[in-house]
């Protein structure tokens, strides 16, 4: 997962050189991330994992662009985020990425339809609005939820909601997936439907997924893995 040639075509879609991150309170200080490094190419699936508190979401955040560095860079695919404007940023996270949480944040006033579609609203293409409605179909559909398109969140089973979250991630065709804890709030039998929708889907549409769980259940359906324990990474494969 670490191994990529120097060729155009072989750029990393994600790549971390030596990233810090230092979080200032007051007079003191807390280290959340030391020297970081790590590449995860297209297509590829990473499982991030470590005990509360080893900076785990604070990664996500990082590649997300929400986050700046202390030290060192991310790239996606080959552009150094933070040296993007606030609207590049804003732009990178609707159009190329796509989020899944732990809480599936759904608009309770929206039918799981438009609960898709909220990511297109803000596409500039208008050839992507007009067949957004149509792909919104065809990804609940996918799902499972072909007969609760016009339900809300309060009629919505949690593993329902999640798989709406799916469909909604993959609205805007990203090239990447953010996870943080898709399975967190769920039964295992239902963490175990969604995890292989994820993994599916995520094939299918050779998306980049980057996944952060205290699961090893779905850990373990990675290609590849991280554990990180007091802000550094240490050798880890979902295989073990």
């Amino acid at each position: 997962m670490n191994n990529t040639s120097s060729h155009p075509e072989h750029t990393p879609r994600i790549e971390l050189n030596r990233v810090g991150m230092v979080f200032q309170g007051g007079a003191s200080s807390v280290d959340v991330l030391d020297n970081i490094s790590l590449t995860v190419g297209a297509g590829q699936s990473l499982a991030i994992i470590g005990p509360s508190g080893s900076g785990k979401s604070t990664l996500l955040n990082l590649i997300a662009g929400l986050l700046t560095p202390t030290s060192g860079t991310v790239r996606y695919e080959g552009e150094d985020l933070h040296g993007k404007s606030e609207a590049a940023l804003a732009a990178y996270r609707n159009r190329s990425l796509g989020f899944i949480f732990q809480s599936h944040y759904l608009l309770p006033q929206c039918s799981a339809l438009e609960n898709v579609l909220v990511p297109t609203m803000v596409h500039p293409d208008r050839s992507v609005k007009d067949a957004a409605p149509k792909r919104a179909t065809d990804l609940l559909e996918r799902v499972g939820l072909q007969d609760r398109m016009s339900h809300r969140p309060g009629q919505l089973s949690g593993g329902e909601c999640q798989r709406v979250s799916l469909a909604r991630a993959l609205i805007n065709q990203p090239k990447l997936i953010l996870a943080d804890e898709p399975t967190g709030s769920l039964d295992e039998e239902t963490a175990d439907e969604l995890t292989a929708m994820l993994t599916d889907l995520t094939k299918e549409h050779s998306v980049t997924l980057i996944t952060v769980t205290h699961s090893m259940r779905l850990a373990k359906r990675m290609q590849g893995g991280v554990m990180l324990r007091r802000g550094r990474i240490e050798p880890w494969t979902p295989n073990e």
